[in-house]
């Protein structure tokens, strides 16, 4: 799969805010995004928060078998100096130089192919997941969206694909509860399926 490409330019607050985020010193627990032009600071997610993604990465690690692309927990994600995610799981062409960016902060949008986000406890913390970071994977061409989410009635898992980047939405949405399983469609982790082992059962 070759890489996108991506339009490196960045405006003058674009700069400021790429620089502040390189420099700042955050106590431990936290960690800082920035995300549709605004830089947030934010807790890391609780315990289940956690141990859902460290589920859903260890297995993703164990079916990427073929060496060429990896599973990474907390990795930043850049696309320009524009905007840095931190997803908590990231699937990327591995290797010396196969993904990391200019600056060795993280790895670059175009060498991404999924991106998986648990989603927190609170307002701002489900807006940002469900809403924002969806239509900025959209706009970034990222081909893989996977939303796992506790506070979605009795928890649901939601796969997007197809990113359309100049609408910031996607084409393909495939959305379960938990209990019921969702596999990946396509890209390094097609045939991968997200289920109760990673979820943890169907709630009633």
């Amino acid at each position: 799969m070759p890489e996108r490409e991506v339009d490196p330019d960045a405006g003058a607050l674009d700069q400021v805010l790429w620089g502040a985020w390189k420099t700042m010193e955050l106590p431990e627990g936290y960690r800082a995004e920035i995300v549709e032009g605004v830089l947030e600071v934010q807790r890391i997610g609780r315990v289940r928060h956690g141990s859902i993604a460290n589920r859903l990465g260890e297995a993703l690690s164990r079916y990427e078998c073929k060496g060429e692309y990896g599973a990474y927990h907390g990795m930043a994600v850049t696309l320009g100096r524009r905007r840095v995610w931190i997803p908590d799981v990231v699937v990327a062409a591995q290797g010396p130089g196969a993904s990391a960016d200019e600056d060795g902060i993280g790895v670059v949008a175009s060498a991404v192919y999924l991106v998986a986000e648990v989603v927190s406890q609170g307002e701002r913390h489900q807006e940002r997941d469900r809403v924002r970071k969806r239509r900025e994977y959209a706009r970034a061409g990222i081909p893989v969206y996977v939303i796992i989410d506790d506070y979605d009635n009795q928890g649901t898992v939601t796969v997007l694909t197809e990113p359309q980047p100049e609408k910031a939405d996607w084409v393909g949405v495939h959305r379960v509860p938990y209990g019921t399983d969702i596999t990946i469609p396509e890209g390094p982790a097609k045939g991968f399926v997200i289920g109760e082992t990673i979820t943890g059962p169907k709630r009633s």
